[in-house]
């Protein structure tokens, strides 16, 4: 906690405060960033650095109310209480609203009364059979195939079938992690965490900090650009109908976009997980001196080592591995684009949290292989919306949610898994003749 004593040391002149909207919202850059939770202000400046979550997904939010995301974000507000009390310098004055810029009061206040709702019920309450099942039929599988290989031997049927059952086991112990990483499986926070650095980690040969720090951005400012790392493109596509434009106008062509609807194929579901997201896990925790993440990203590969290459070689064990994580790409890519991709991508617009999840996602039909398949993803409005609620309780909350946005005339979209998944191939496209227009015409 470090910075919050220099920081309140730093606004003692003022700490009781009395500040307006448009004072907040001056405050929003690197080296001076306030925020405002229940009418309350806070100097996050130094203390965005030490923030568990990243710096990065806290200062999104500096000159701005980020009551609604801090609600969602973490599920024990009274122990994350004694943290902001040293940051805080002040109050909103009696006179401003609670709510900054033009959001809706109205939703925001029947929002919040859902979420209530919601808890009385026991929605955010987690069933732990249900998890436990779950990691078990992944342990399962990753036993099963390897076993399977040692027992019998390496020919290509069996070896297809041992890529199968580890595609899998790293695709579902993707999903997993992920409800590990949100917290919404124990009431402590500490045995989320050590849940998720062992799955993702030890099961998967990944990152706990890298996915936090990248996926609760996500979360915070889903499809916003500078502030969605999801939509950060490297250039190599142009996204909705905001971008394509400006990029064309600008004359800018890193790579021929009318024809992104094409080489999609090509380059990201392939290269997403196996190049992309590998190197930058690795540049991350040597950057970022993460040697807690390191060692459990070891243990991974020294354990997969380990069994196959008695029975592959060091070439065939690589080869295997590689093969797998490629196909564990496309599982994730198509799964995680089809319900942001070809939704509403811009600059940031200082939406209510409502009116701003439901814009930037979809939901796809249920039913228990899409429930599985997507690691129940396929509630992606309902997930965006309660971060931390057990996935296993989407579908109960999912009818109130509904009638909130009809309420408000907001859309809420329900897609087939096909329409899911053609949607991202149209919606590139699109993206892609808007740029030409704009590059040949503007």
């Amino acid at each position: 906690m470090g910075g919050g004593g220099q920081l309140a040391e730093k606004g003692a002149g003022r700490a009781g405060g009395v500040y307006t909207w448009e004072e907040v919202q001056s405050h929003n850059i690197r080296n001076d960033q306030w925020l405002v939770i229940d009418r309350k202000v806070y100097n996050i400046t130094q203390w965005a650095k030490r923030h568990p979550g990243g710096f990065r997904v806290i200062s999104h939010y500096a000159g701005e109310d980020a009551t609604e995301a801090f609600t969602a974000f973490h599920p024990d507000p009274t122990f994350v209480q004694k943290f902001l009390k040293p940051l805080q310098i002040g109050e909103l004055a009696a006179t401003e609203p609670s709510q900054d810029r033009n959001k809706n009061a109205a939703i925001i206040q029947d929002f919040h009364t859902l979420r209530a709702q919601a808890e009385s019920e026991g929605l955010f309450r987690a069933r732990p059979l249900f998890f436990c099942l779950h990691l078990g039929h992944i342990m399962l599988l990753d036993i099963l195939a390897w076993l399977m290989i040692w027992h019998w031997g390496t020919n290509w049927i069996l070896t297809l079938l041992c890529v199968v059952m580890l595609t899998t086991a790293q695709a579902q112990a993707g999903w997993l992690q992920h409800d590990f990483g949100h917290l919404s499986v124990f009431k402590k926070s500490r045995w989320n965490h050590l849940l998720h650095k062992f799955i993702i980690g030890h099961l998967k040969g990944a990152s706990g900090n890298w996915w936090n720090h990248r996926h609760f951005q996500h979360h915070a400012k889903p499809n916003v650009f500078r502030k969605d790392p999801d939509i950060n493109m490297l250039d190599m596509f142009v996204l909705g109908s905001t971008q394509p434009v400006e990029y064309g106008i600008k004359k800018i062509k890193h790579m021929p976009y009318h024809h992104q609807h094409q080489y999609f194929f090509l380059v990201a579901p392939p290269l997403l997980l196996p190049v992309f997201y590998q190197i930058d896990v690795i540049r991350v925790m040597i950057t970022r001196h993460d040697w807690v993440d390191l060692v459990w990203f070891m243990s991974f590969y020294i354990r997969y080592f380990c069994c196959y290459i008695p029975l592959y070689g060091l070439f065939g064990s690589l080869a295997l591995i590689t093969f797998v994580r490629f196909l564990e790409s496309h599982w994730f890519v198509w799964v995680t684009r089809m319900n942001h991709l070809p939704m509403d991508i811009d600059h940031e617009k200082h939406r209510d949290w409502l009116t701003m999840q439901l814009q930037a996602t979809c939901n796809i039909e249920q039913s228990h292989f899409n429930d599985w398949f997507s690691g129940h993803l396929n509630f992606q409005i309902e997930h965006h919306l309660f971060p931390t609620m057990p996935r296993h309780n989407y579908r109960l909350v999912a009818p109130q949610v509904r009638a909130l946005c009809e309420k408000y005339g907001i859309p809420y979209q329900v897609k087939t898994m096909w329409q899911g998944l053609t949607d991202i191939v149209r919606s590139l496209k699109t993206s892609g003749d808007l740029w030409l227009d704009a590059y040949l015409h503007k």
